[in-house]
């Protein structure tokens, strides 16, 4: 049965006179030190000396210190980092700071569920996992919301792991939205599966390919990229806000028919004979092994396949419209990092 925690159920009290340790400071990483540290959590932030995000967390006045430091000083870790890394992170600067009693916390499940990190016995391993970007998650704090969070337990020996979790979701602004309880292993293998089959695999092939099916036909393909592309945020946003049945309320009767007549077409059997295999692979540590396979070789398909994507049509197509509409808040990809793509008025030239 669902099971879902809101602040009353939750007691930030129980942090008291325990420091956190947040292990990166990133895109989680800050909203989650930021967050506790409002909440009136002690935190450190644990950072390679060489970090770029040492002084970016040191001038909002946060601490910090080396990341086996910020472990040893800390009765709780919260590991942030990218889920590649984190397995030797752990075993080079973490581990034997793990004394018993302490905890040991994630926001993704994938290294616990794939064995990649296998902590000893004695302490709590357990899982807040907001459901939404860092960025997003420190903004809605800020206003004085929250956003939901899955919350689990891996490894509870001091027998309050759950409530030491939820008051650390309470700390970081989840509970005011909801805090649902899950396992290490539903989390991840739902995680990667949505990323693949719908929300980043999906997507952008079902985007390139129509793209790519109205520009083949020989219409122009700004108008391609306005219908396949531009106007997706439109129907998300609908769906975001009330589901599918809002969206479907929201647009055209003729959109409406179109969905009901040409989404089983799109999605068919062998589509879903596709999604079963995906999640097959995920639950059977395939894909885990792979991904770590590919790590550990350089990421040689990875790197290739990224760069042959960054020079898809669409992506030309896209850039240039996006510089003439300001409202967007365009970014574009550059070495090193993003970059604000540079305003220019609308006129009527033709997009080279």
């Amino acid at each position: 049965m669902t099971k879902l925690f809101y602040d009353a159920d939750a007691d930030v009290s129980r942090l008291n006179g325990r420091r956190v340790a947040i292990i990166g400071y990133g895109s989680q990483g800050h909203a989650h030190a930021l967050n506790l540290r409002d909440s009136g959590v002690d935190v450190v932030v644990g950072l390679r000396p060489d970090s770029r995000s040492v002084e970016a967390a040191r001038a909002t006045g946060l601490p910090v210190t080396s990341v086996a430091e910020a472990a040893n000083q800390s009765q709780i870790i919260m590991i942030l980092t990218p889920d590649t890394g984190q397995a030797k992170l752990y075993r080079e600067h973490i581990r034997r700071y793990l004394t018993p009693g302490k905890t040991l916390m994630f926001a993704h499940g994938f290294n616990i569920r794939f064995g990649q990190v296998i902590p000893h016995q004695g302490m709590d391993v357990s899982m807040v996992a907001p459901k939404a970007p860092g960025h997003r998650v420190r903004e809605v704090f800020e206003q004085g919301g929250g956003v939901p969070a899955l919350v689990a337990v891996h490894q509870d020996s001091s027998g309050h792991a759950l409530d030491d979790a939820l008051a650390y979701a309470k700390a970081l602004g989840t509970t005011r939205a909801g805090a649902l309880i899950t396992t290490f292993e539903e989390e991840t293998e739902t995680d990667l599966f949505g990323e693949q089959a719908v929300l980043c695999g999906g997507v952008s092939a079902l985007v390139k390919a129509g793209f790519e099916t109205l520009v083949d036909a020989g219409y122009q393909p700004e108008v391609a990229y306005f219908e396949c592309m531009h106007e997706l945020k439109l129907i998300v946003d609908l769906m975001y806000q009330g589901g599918l049945n809002y969206m479907r309320y929201s647009v055209s009767d003729t959109a409406e028919y179109g969905d009901y007549v040409a989404g089983p077409r799109i999605v068919d059997e062998r589509t879903r004979a596709v999604m079963r295999e995906l999640l097959a692979n995920i639950r059977d540590g395939s894909f885990a092994r792979e991904w770590i396979a590919e790590n550990e070789s350089g990421l040689p398909r990875f790197k290739q396949t990224r760069s042959m994507e960054t020079k898809h049509r669409i992506e030309d197509v896209g850039r240039s419209l996006r510089r003439m509409m300001t409202f967007v808040n365009a970014k574009e990809i550059v070495p090193g990092g993003v970059a604000d793509l540079v305003e220019t008025p609308m006129h009527a030239t033709a997009i080279a």
